[in-house]
């Protein structure tokens, strides 16, 4: 009957469309959309909007009213709710859509709760990360915020780190990230910053400064293009041995090496050769080969997809025998943007929020210690990096998430999911519906029942 009574009250909701606060973490200040486009909705589209009202969110509630939106906490007339961020499990309601980043199509252990949770609520899920054009590529995403955020905290945390070992720096004058209005309040504190090498040169113990980026997509690329703020050379990593060894490098110039895939990882069995497509269909068969280049690395940017069945980066055993006869490594920084807890960088065991940002691995003992001071590299993992951007993230994501908006709104979800008409990016997308994992993601179910015994 409970079924029955659901499925005509959310046929009567078709074209309400709800925005949830985002309570998981309250240093999240990012929404799914600006006012003015959910003013647009209402106006182009005629959708009726719900606001729930948040405290934190960087768009104050009057803005949304203003655009003609409702401010309410009821959002049970909703034909579909969006969010940014895993919703707590106590906040689910029983058989509504949502639409967020729910961190579980790798089987993350501390999100399998409220996987299961979506199941038993009868709910539907549609998870952003998983909208995808025909190539394969992400088409909803913050990306490239991650990546400007992580490069400048990287860089604020390298000045925070240079003054605890006594050494006075140039980047002292960065901020991190949430500090700051806008983008371009940044690059202006950068312009500043790059005249300031030029002129005067960077600490002689920091020379030189090469940062290595691990990755080339939208994450890389946005860190990549704070970085090429400041004066520099870019390196390819097969060079860097020879450059580090012939000492022809100016205190006037930082320096970049992107890192791809051929670059990171090689075959465990000596006559193979490194094929891209071989990589990601078995890549049991791969190792990192990314760690030699570790002893030339002044700051490395982490910002490559990661799952467990694929080769780490840079692991603790490493790192523990490496430090353990040279003490004065050269690394000082990691900024793992990407940041999987023991992952890629398993130095990264905790994620961080903007409140409190890095922490200092020491590779011998490998315990850790919050802020910049002590024996080893700081980490900085912040999981939510673009809501230190909360404005320009929120444009930039709302303007790709805009045109399906009014689709999904009018969707009928309560038709079983092959006659289900919504946006072909997004109907992939759908992990559950109506309570029931869908075929792709079936795979999920084992991992939940792997969780629960654990």
């Amino acid at each position: 009957m409970w079924a029955f009574g659901w499925k005509v009250e959310r046929d009567f909701m078709r074209g309400v469309v709800g925005i949830r606060r985002e309570n998981a973490d309250l240093t999240e200040r990012r929404a799914p959309l600006t006012p003015d486009q959910v003013k647009h909705l209402i106006q182009s589209e005629n959708l009726k909007i719900l606001v729930e009202p948040s405290e934190n969110r960087i768009f104050p509630d009057t803005a949304y009213q203003e655009a003609g939106a409702t401010i309410t906490s009821d959002l049970s007339e909703c034909n579909i709710i969006f969010g940014v961020k895993e919703i707590p499990t106590s906040d689910l309601a029983p058989g509504a859509v949502y639409c967020y980043f729910s961190h579980t199509i790798k089987g993350q252990s501390h999100n399998m709760p409220m996987l299961k949770r979506v199941l038993d609520l009868r709910n539907t899920l549609i998870d952003y990360e998983c909208v995808q054009d025909e190539e394969g590529k992400r088409l909803i995403f913050f990306g490239k915020f991650a990546g400007y955020a992580g490069m400048i905290d990287s860089f604020w945390a390298l000045g925070l780190r240079l003054v605890s070992q006594g050494i006075s720096n140039p980047f002292t004058t960065i901020k991190q990230a949430v500090r700051y209005d806008n983008l371009r309040e940044i690059r202006e504190a950068f312009a500043v910053l790059a005249d300031t090498i030029r002129t005067e040169g960077l600490p002689q113990d920091l020379v030189p400064l090469v940062c290595g980026f691990t990755g080339y997509g939208h994450v890389s690329q946005g860190a990549q293009e704070i970085f090429d703020l400041l004066p520099h050379d870019e390196l390819k990593p097969s060079e860097l041995p020879n450059f580090i060894e012939n000492g022809e490098y100016s205190r006037h110039r930082l320096y970049k090496v992107v890192f791809k895939e051929a670059d990171m990882f090689q075959p465990i069995e000596a006559n193979d050769s490194f094929n891209l497509q071989d990589y990601y269909n078995y890549p049991e068969k791969y190792r990192s080969s990314f760690q030699q280049y570790i002893p030339y690395l002044s700051m490395i940017i982490n910002g490559i997809f990661w799952a467990p069945q694929y080769p780490r980066l840079v692991t603790r055993d490493f790192l523990k025998n490496y430090y353990s006869t040279n003490k004065e490594m050269k690394l000082r920084i990691i900024g793992d943007i990407t940041c999987d807890i023991e992952g890629s960088i398993e130095c990264t065991v905790k994620a961080t929020n903007s409140e409190n940002p890095i922490y200092v691995y020491n590779p011998n003992s490998g315990d850790i210690k919050d802020g910049n001071d002590g024996e080893g590299i700081v980490v900085l993992a912040v999981d939510k990096l673009p809501s230190e951007l909360p404005k320009e993230a929120t444009l930039s994501f709302g303007n790709s998430l805009l045109p399906y908006i009014p689709e999904l709104a009018r969707a009928n979800f309560i038709k079983n999911f092959e006659d289900l008409n919504v946006p072909a990016p997004f109907k992939q997308a759908i992990l559950a519906h109506q309570g029931k994992l869908t075929p792709d993601y079936r795979y999920l179910i084992e991992l939940m029942k792997a969780e629960s015994k654990g």
